[in-house]
This record gives structure tokens, sequence and C-alpha cells, in this order.
């Protein structure tokens, strides 16, 4: 027979178990506390557990199991008896999401009405053990609305730092705080892919899902053997040396590193076990992994809130792979796998395809044309060694660095206006047609503005004092304007390589062309669309965020563009960083060589990789300065305005008044079609700054520079690193 101890603890058992389903909603237990003048602290001292558990309890981040979920039960039914809910209180109001999601925010009608972004939410810790079914989870930016893959539920990525008291946490998205057990590095690998339940969903079909980050505090790097900072010869080598201890454990514990090392972003990892991947990214503020240029103060931020704002790019984005630039090409990556999994008939294995993703650039490097080949490529080892390659041997498509002196008429005016185009190279990706494969040579060819490539065309007898706008034959003052061949803005002087979109460009303005040769590539598509309608939505939604929406007047958009950053810093370092995004990966379409005692003729790191692609690079920079070139021969054709300086995406226009209202010909809100248009869609313009045409007329007196890019200091009018417009 049972004793009567056991009996009792049957029956408290069975209590608990009733327990589970009669807790009031969260919003209800607090204010049975508050109503009875209690503290967290007295509720989690009476019931055994934390303060921080209680509030997770009052939240519905997670909810009490037991023994304490009985006890807690207990204390809020006799709350309830004393102090019962009114009559006619209304019901709760649908909670706001604590974490920002990749759908954009919807536009407010006018700036003065835009919602402050939410603030960082309080962070609340719980175990790994605690059952969280009301808790909010950061979606995947992919994902359809309310779902959640349950094997990522805490997040993409967690900052992971060691408390006052010693007790090393890990801070995720939401303000989820995790208990890390983990004594060492192997051991916090180890927890993070079998307890934390950390990463991100695949962008793609036929892609693999993002591997968990651990960011690193200074605090968790001394807890586990690393050092807070790195000396020099550690900076230039990107890493800690083989012999360190750490890199020691993970050998034993029969983890590996990439090739690149223990640096700011290391990637450790056991070879992976059919879909079985094992790997987790390291990310180290304090070893310069974010990097000031493109993320702020981000590595001075808190846990929580560093692990917030790059929760909201990792789920607009995606997971940081490494810096902005490696994570832009790594997203084209990830959006166009160059292979998928078929399952072996024979042996019923999943195994990768022989044949490619279709629109994907494949799983296997393919050589450049000879004129698209930066210098020191191994298509130009049999070069003379000090020969300088002209516009006749070298594709050569860069933005925009051009300038002018002002006419009499424009320095009779008060202000130099400059405007910007909104992520100008990643509206130049978008509908781009791009080589996929490997290039063909063409001798005589006919040009086709649909086949990408490049083309070997004298472009020099293009006069732009008479050009087709449309259908229209137009007359302007040519000396006024930049020539579009060139980023320089120079006349071309004989036939010069040219990538498709400029070409297609100079037929556009009424002319002909007859290409002398060409390598051009049958295989093409356009493979940079969804990584442009990514990085656009991001880039959109975080706007909408700070409160500057995509459809507000251009008085109303100016009026939301002053202080935007002060509004929310954190998210404006997450604005820079998507636009870094942009222009770090198309930089990366045709890396360099860096150091490893590389030498001319010779093979670098970067061309093993497919996407080492220099032809599209270059056809991106060229749709981005063509697209400009347009808008100012549109601009100049309807209001005989021509502009002072170009610098990239920056044009700098004489005005009568201080604002891009003053010269933008607005007619009862509406643009000039095909013009400039205020607004903060990729391709529209925002305004740059403004200055006096005094200062532009002192600087260059002053630095003995008649064609100065004033382009490069409109913004805040700061002159530095002047060049005598050489």
């Amino acid at each position: 027979m049972p004793t009567e101890k056991e009996l009792f603890s049957a029956v408290d058992a069975l209590l608990e178990q009733v327990a589970q389903d009669d807790l009031p909603p969260p919003d209800e237990r607090k204010r049975l506390r508050e109503a009875a003048g209690l503290s967290q602290t007295q509720v989690a001292k009476a019931t055994g557990t934390r303060r921080e558990a209680v509030g997770n309890w009052e939240s519905g981040r997670t909810e009490p199991r037991p023994p304490q979920r009985a006890a807690y039960a207990r204390l809020l039914e006799g709350l309830a008896e004393r102090f019962p809910a009114p009559a006619d209180e209304a019901a709760p109001e649908t909670a706001v999401p604590d974490t920002f999601t990749a759908e954009p925010a919807p536009a407010p009608s006018a700036p003065v009405a835009a919602k402050a972004p939410a603030r960082p939410p309080a962070t609340t810790r719980t175990s790994l053990t605690s059952r969280r079914p009301a808790a909010r989870k950061a979606a995947p930016a992919n994902a359809p609305a309310g779902s959640v893959d349950s094997r990522f539920e805490n997040g993409p990525l967690a900052v992971v730092d060691v408390d006052a008291d010693g007790q090393v946490l890990a801070y995720c998205v939401g303000g989820l705080v995790l208990d890390v057990p983990a004594k060492s590095l192997p051991t916090l690998v180890d927890w993070t892919l079998k307890e934390a339940k950390l990463g991100q969903s695949k962008l793609s079909g036929p892609g693999k899902d993002a591997d968990p980050l651990i960011v690193l505090t200074e605090a968790a790097l001394e807890r586990y053997g690393l050092p807070p900072t790195l000396t020099q010869e550690e900076r230039i080598a990107g890493r800690i040396p083989e012999g360190h201890k750490v890199i020691k454990q993970l050998t034993r514990a029969e983890w590996q590193l990439t090739k690149r090392g223990f640096g700011p972003w290391a990637r450790i990892y056991r070879p992976a076990k059919g879909s079985d991947r094992q790997c987790v990214q390291l990310c180290i503020p304090s070893w310069h992994a974010l990097g000031t240029r493109h993320w702020g103060e981000a590595g001075q931020l808190p846990p929580a809130e560093l692990a917030r704002l790059l929760g909201v790019y990792a789920s607009r984005v995606m997971t940081p792979r490494g810096s902005t630039a490696v994570t832009g090409l790594e997203l084209m990556t990830a959006l166009h796998p160059p292979t998928y999994a078929v399952r072996d008939e024979k042996t019923g294995v999943l195994r990768q395809a022989d044949d490619k993703t279709p629109g994907s650039l494949g799983k296997d490097p393919v050589d450049c044309a000879p004129c698209e080949a930066p210098d020191g490529h191994p298509l130009l080892k049999d070069l003379p060694r000090f020969h300088v390659r002209g516009p006749a041997e070298k594709l050569f498509e860069e933005a925009y660095d051009w300038a002018r002196p002002m006419t009499d008429a424009e320095c009779t005016l008060r202000h130099l206006v400059g405007i910007d185009v909104n992520m100008a190279f990643a509206a130049g990706a978008n509908g781009l047609n791009v080589g996929l494969g490997a290039p063909t040579h063409v001798t005589n060819p006919v040009f086709d503005p649909k086949l990408p490539g490049s083309w070997l065309v004298d472009l020099s007898h293009v006069d732009l004092s008479r050009v087709k706008v449309g259908k229209e034959w137009v007359e302007l003052d040519g000396s006024l304007l930049p020539s579009p061949f060139t980023p320089k803005g120079e006349r071309p002087t004989g036939p010069a390589w040219y990538a498709t979109p400029t070409v297609a460009y100079a037929v556009e303005l009424g002319f002909d062309v007859t290409p002398i040769e060409a390598w051009v590539r049958h295989d093409n598509g356009r493979y940079l669309d969804t990584w442009y309608n990514r990085l656009r939505d991001a880039y959109l939604a975080t706007m909408a965020d700070l409160g500057v929406g995509a459809d507000l007047s251009p008085a109303d958009f100016l009026a939301a563009m002053e202080g935007w950053r002060q509004r929310d810093p954190q998210l404006a370092i997450v604005v820079d960083a998507i636009k870094a995004t942009v222009k770090g990966g198309l930089g990366k379409l045709r890396e360099r060589p860096r150091g490893e005692g590389w030498k001319p003729g010779e093979p670098w790191r970067a061309l093993s990789r497919p996407t080492w692609r220099p032809d599209i690079r270059a056809a991106v920079i060229s749709r981005t300065r063509i697209n400009l070139h347009r808008k100012i021969v549109k601009h100049a054709a309807f209001t005989g305005q021509y502009p002072v300086a170009i610098l990239s995406d920056c044009v700098v226009y004489a005005a009568g008044g201080p604002s891009p209202l003053d010269f933008l010909p607005y007619r009862e809100g509406k643009p000039l079609p095909g013009g400039f248009k205020l607004g903060i869609n990729p391709g529209l313009v925002k305004h740059e700054g403004t200055q006096t045409v005094l200062w532009g007329e002192e600087v260059r007196e002053r630095f003995n520079a008649p064609e100065l890019n004033l382009a490069r200091y409109i913004k805040d009018g700061t002159v530095t690193d002047v060049d005598n417009g050489e």
C-alpha cells in the first residue's frame, strides 16, 4: 500500500497537471500583480524562480513549468478573487510585434504623422528548456506571414556575452536571452548546433539553410580564452596564429576552420554527412569584423541592441557571412544556387546534379574575355611588362567623376544643389540581362542590344548637340554635357570596348554603330533580379520604419528625410549596411588580388569562384551611368539646365533656391516623365546637400582647380583630398 506522503505527492502532481491550462492571459497576470502592489521580484521569490522568468510569463514569451506553474496558478487565483477585472474592461488590443519582419511598414500619410519605430524590446532571459508557445519570433524574410521554422525558432543569430555575475548569456532577436552552459569554444559550437535553435531557412528551393551566427563580445572572448583584440601582426594576417590554444581545442574536438583561419569572421565546421551540415559562423566585433565604414558604431552597442540590429539585417537581407561585400556576393549565390539535389536511381541517395540550376552561374568558374580582364590577369601574362592597355584593348566601364566650370548665367544664381540617386547601382541591376556562361568571340558582328557582352566600336561620332529623346530630335549645348561613354565625361577619340548598355544608348540617341568585334554571351538571363528585389525590399522596409514612406509627395518626402538618421540610429546603420551590400557585392564580382604573395600573370584566389564575373560588374555600372545620363539629357531638353558636376550617383545643379524643388520641373506634383523624381525608391532621387555658388567658386579658386568636382563636397561643404581636377 502507498504511504500517505506518496499519495499526497500523486495528488499534487495531478493538481499541477490540471493547472497547466488554468492560467489567465499574460496581460491579466501583470494586471493582477500590479493591482496587489507586488513586484516581479516578490513573485519570483515566492514561486522559487528568477525575476526575469516572471517578466517572461507576463509578456507571454515563456510559460511557467512544474513545479513553479502550480504555485504561480494558485497565486493568480487568489489575486483574481481579491482583485476581479472590471466588468466593462475592453478586450486587450492585438500585441505589436517586438521584432522587425521583412514586410515593409505602411507608408505614413505625412512625415509629421509617421509613427516612431519601435525601440529595442526589453531583454528577457530564459533557459532552453522553457516552453514558449506565446513568444513572437522573427520569421525568415522570405517566409509567408506567420510561418516560423521550428529548427530556428530563436532566430538567425545570438550575441554571446558575460554578465556581472559571470554567467554566459546569448542575446537573440526579439529580446530573448538564453543561458549558455558552454565552458569552452568547442562546447559553445556544440551547444549552438544542438540546443540553441539558431539559423535561418534557405532563400531558394535548391539552396541551403544559413548557418547560425554567434557574435562574441570582448567579455566572451576572454571567457573562452581568446584575445579581446588582435595584435598588429594578427590584424595584417587577418587571423590568430595556428598554434593558439583555442585552435588546438577545436582540433582535438574534431572541428575544422576554413582556409582563412580564425579571424574576425571565422567558420567552424565538420565535413557534412549527407544533408547534415555542421557549421557555425563567428563574428568578433572587437577584431574589426563590423568595420565602422559600413557598420558605424554597431560594434560598440550593448549585446541586446547589437542582436536587434544584426537581426533586422539578417531577416531582411541574409545572415551576415562576412563583410557587407562578402554578404552581397553570397546573397547572389543563395538566391541562385549553382546546382541542385537529385536522387541517384541506383542507390536512392541524394547527390548534386551534373548540370547547373537554371538561371545560375553554375559551380565552375569561366574565363572572362581578354578585354574584360583586369591588369595582371593570367590571360594577359604574355603582354610586355610595362605595357599600358588603352580603350581599344581594355573594357573600362566605371561610374562618373566629371565636372566643368560654371557659366556666367549659372554664377548669377545663388545655390548649388546636389541630388543623389537612391540605390543607384541596385537600380542599374534591375531587369538587366547578363551573361551566365563563357563568352564567344565574334568579328564584325551586328549589334544586338539584347545580347550581353563587350563590343569594340567607334563612338567618337556621337555629337550631343543634337540627339534623339524618345521620338523627337532635340538641340542641346553639348559642351555642357558629359559624354555618356567615358567615366570622365570625355568624348571618345576612336574605337573602344563598351558593355552592351553603353552601345545600346548610342543607338537610342539616334546614332549608327558598327562593331569591329565582340565577346558575347549567348547563355544569359536576368540573374540579378531576385538579388535586387530582396535588397530593394530591405531598404524600403527599413526606411519606412524610419518614417520615410514610398508614396510621399515631393515636399513631404523632403521633410521626412530631414533628420531620418536620428529617429533610430540603429536602423540607420542597417540602411547603410544594405547600401554597402549592394556596392560591395558588385565590387566582389571583379575582386583583385589581396596580397598572398601574388605576382602579375599568376591566378589569385578569387578567380576560382564562379561569381568572379567582371563582365557582370561592368554591365551594371554601364547601365547605372547610362540611366543617369538619360535623365540628365531629358532634364536639359525640357528645362535648359545642365549639371555642374557628377560623382557616381550624385548630380549638382546651379539653382535659384536651396531645395531640389527649386529646379526640378514638377507640375501639379508630377515630375518630368523619364527625368529626376524625388522619392525613396531605388532610381529616384533625394536631396544630397546645398551650398552657395560663392562657396563653389571660392573653393575652386583657392585650390586653383577650375574643374574641381564639387559633387564630392556638396553634402556638408567640407573640402578634402583636392586633386586639382586630375
